[in-house]
């Protein structure tokens, strides 16, 4: 009886330490989506950023190649 309860507790222990790697595997997946997902918002709102000050520079051109025509 000894013997069976030392073997079903190494067992035990080795399927708890698979468990707890597939537990953290999926944690750290989760982790990595979360960053990708974070870096994408922030390339597609620096994008944006960039296309609202060109359209801004492109606005003051005009508004200065008028206010110089005028006079």
């Amino acid at each position: 009886m000894s013997a069976l309860l030392t073997t079903f507790g190494r067992w035990g222990g080795i399927v708890t330490i698979i468990v707890l790697v597939i537990a953290l595997l999926k944690q750290l997946i989760a982790l990595v989506s979360f960053l990708l997902l974070a870096f994408k918002i922030a390339v597609v709102l620096a994008f944006i950023a960039v296309f609202a000050l060109i359209v801004l520079a492109m606005l003051r051109g005009r508004a200065q190649r008028r206010e110089t025509e005028n006079f």
